[in-house]
């Protein structure tokens, strides 16, 4: 399993990056948010480019101060060559994103 993909773990509250990942996803022109459910820490949105991506952000506290944060991406396009690379990309440099934000405390733990 690649450990990049693997849910992350940071010392941070839920709140917190659900800020910064609606922040990252707030570039009218690429995405659109399409909802933001604080009480279930989750964001909906979706690519405006192709391929067309349906990204869902989800951010929830296991521990006081250490929250979990996992993205799904998806496609309904095919690609002859595979789109495996596209969507991987989303969500590593989401994570990068909350790298910079956030202490990071490892990734697929048995929370």
């Amino acid at each position: 399993m690649d450990e990049q993909l693997r849910t992350h773990y940071y010392k941070a509250k839920a709140e917190q990056a659900l800020n910064v990942i609606e922040e990252l996803y707030s570039d009218k022109k690429r995405f659109t948010i399409k909802s933001v459910s604080r009480d279930r820490g989750e964001i909906f949105v979706e690519s405006n480019s192709s391929p067309k991506l349906s990204i869902v952000a989800t951010c929830i506290s296991v521990k006081p101060f250490e929250i979990a944060v996992d993205f799904t991406v998806s496609t309904d396009n095919l690609s002859l060559t595979g789109i495996y690379s596209q969507l991987r990309q989303q969500v590593t440099r989401a994570y990068d994103t909350l790298n910079q934000s956030f202490t990071y405390t490892g990734s697929g733990k048995n929370a």
